[in-house]
């Protein structure tokens, strides 16, 4: 988990001549986008250095003018899980803290790990590695049970959600 990322946010488009941008903060506040120090982009090797000057508006260290802002719209911006802080309940987590565990039926049949979770703004969705790749909604129904201890989450799929084996696979 050292090296894993937390997405946190996402660099909008620019305001103004002298290098500011819009941002969009995914933490509970958006002040926490600025809480655990500089931020990467996805592949970690760049850095960027934000003050925020209001919830939704930043300036980042070394960009001075618009092209420059405008050049880094759409760039997400994470931080490692390490920096984050631990949850306070046990019921609680990060989702990305899901990514790479078994998931399992309730029977005990594999359904493969879990690649990615992702949210395109309708709800969470666990990725399950193929083959097939299977899509699942991360909800209660669908995965009653994440157990972070024992490093596993069993998956009760719903219908729509073809699992190998079963009738009309």
């Amino acid at each position: 988990m050292a090296d894993t990322k937390v997405l946190l946010g996402e660099i909008g488009r620019p305001h103004g001549v002298r290098g500011l941008v819009h941002v969009r903060s995914f933490t509970a506040e958006p002040e926490g986008l600025t809480a655990y120090g500089p931020l990467t982009d996805e592949s970690g090797t760049r850095r960027f250095a934000l003050e925020l000057l209001t919830a939704d508006l930043a300036r980042i260290e070394g960009v001075q003018d618009r092209d420059a802002a405008a050049r880094l719209t759409g760039t997400k911006l994470y931080a490692l899980r390490d920096a984050l802080p631990p949850t306070e309940d046990p019921e609680e987590f990060y989702l990305s803290d899901l990514e790479g565990l078994p998931a399992f039926t309730e029977d005990g049949a594999s359904l493969g790990r879990v690649r990615a979770v992702e949210d395109h703004g309708a709800g969470a969705f666990l990725v399950l590695e193929g083959p097939p790749e299977r899509l699942v909604p991360f909800t209660r129904a669908s995965v009653p049970v994440v157990d972070l201890a024992a490093g596993r989450i069993v998956v009760a799929p719903p219908a729509e959600v073809v699992v190998e084996g079963e009738e009309g696979a």
